[in-house]
């Protein structure tokens, strides 16, 4: 099958992009790339696909491309004149770990938008695989298990958990787990004070539980630059909110929630350790739960889970939560699925470094670090 190829110019794009595939030639399939710093229509039509998320708007774009530099390669897909799918993808050009190409980064899926199933697998796959070709890419990852067939080999695994919001707040503390609502009955006693914020203020607090949350399990935080962005282009626009709860006005947990659409994500939580006998995660997660049925939101999805972190694990099902398995597949050039064996994160000696050194110090080695990760 032939595909029409033709690439929009903008400022983020330039005429090198042209010679990335082939010459236009006439076909069934054309494919634009797409700006989505500068594209007007981009979230139009991404909103109108019932399998959107967060992920796939140009708010999550410009934090990426804000905070890391990726570039971003944003396909627009379309037969006789109609839109058949839409496949994001980030460029991370990294010196330490290699140019390659992912859908999306710092994101926990994001599968492919297909509008037209008659499109098929094939023309998404190559033109993906030309730009790889083009560009040098080590390879290119998928999100989502959208492009494999059930035998191919997933790179990486995770859980997922689910939660319908449609039950109303009353149904939906019956459903979890009695030691949940032990926990949320023991942090209103206990007299915590919970505030839901689209404020930078929020996020700040957020932040200082975040740097001392991640020494905690070993790992170094996101920068604060990464958080004024987030502010910036998702909370500020009215894509999600901040969740604190505070102990003599102390913020002891907080969590950070994202929204498009109908579906909500819990994507960043952090909490100080010497309060947890007040149980304030469980409270702001039902603080949350309960803004977000009434602003009529209809799912929220809790984010991935490493298979070996049983506690959090146990803490989403512990919601009532429906668990899922969340595979992503990266592409060699030959476009084919490759089950490249990867370490889970969170283990090994860096752990126990990052768990000694001063804040600080992590926060620097963050800062250094991420740009050069997905």
């Amino acid at each position: 099958m032939q595909q029409s190829l033709a690439f929009a110019q903008s400022a983020s794009q330039d005429n090198s992009w042209r010679e990335v595939v082939d010459s236009a030639c006439a076909g069934e399939t054309k494919v634009e790339l797409i700006d989505p710093l500068t594209s007007s229509e981009w979230d139009r039509e991404v909103l109108s696909h019932p399998e959107s998320n967060i992920f796939h708007l140009t708010a999550w774009a410009k934090v990426l491309t804000s905070s890391y530099g990726h570039k971003p390669v944003y396909l627009r897909f379309s037969r006789e004149e109609k839109l058949a799918a839409l496949v994001p993808i980030m460029e991370v050009n990294s010196p330490v770990t290699g140019i390659r190409g992912v859908s999306l980064p710092f994101s926990d899926f994001c599968a492919p938008l297909v509008f037209n199933h008659n499109i098929g697998v094939f023309p998404l796959l190559e033109t993906v695989n030309r730009i790889a070709s083009k560009r040098n890419w080590k390879y290119f990852e998928i999100r989502s298990n959208a492009l494999v067939d059930s035998f191919s080999t997933p790179s990486e695994e995770y859980y997922g958990h689910e939660l319908d919001l449609t039950r109303g707040a009353g149904r939906s503390l019956a459903s979890v787990s009695p030691s949940v609502r032990r926990a949320i009955r023991k942090a209103e006693k206990s007299e915590l004070a919970v505030e839901i914020s689209q404020t930078w203020h929020s996020i700040l607090d957020f932040y200082r539980l975040h740097v001392r949350t991640r020494r905690r399990h070993g790992l170094p935080p996101q920068s604060l630059a990464f958080f004024h962005n987030i502010d910036r282009e998702i909370i500020q626009k009215g894509y999600g909110f901040t969740v604190v709860a505070k102990a003599a006005s102390q913020p002891v947990a907080a969590a950070v929630f994202f929204h498009s659409g109908r579906e909500a994500l819990y994507k960043f939580g952090a909490s100080d350790a010497r309060a947890q006998n007040l149980r304030p995660n469980n409270l702001v997660m039902w603080k949350a739960m309960e803004h977000l049925a009434a602003l009529g939101f209809h799912k929220l999805r809790f984010g991935r889970t490493d298979l070996t972190d049983h506690g959090l694990r146990r803490f989403k099902r512990s919601w009532g939560c429906i668990e899922h398995q969340i595979r992503y597949f990266r592409y060699e050039r030959a476009a084919r699925p490759s089950g490249a064996p990867v370490s889970p994160p969170g283990h090994g000696l860096h752990t126990r470094i990052f768990r000694r050194l001063p804040l600080l110090v992590n926060r620097i080695v963050g800062k250094l670090v991420y740009p050069h990760l997905d």
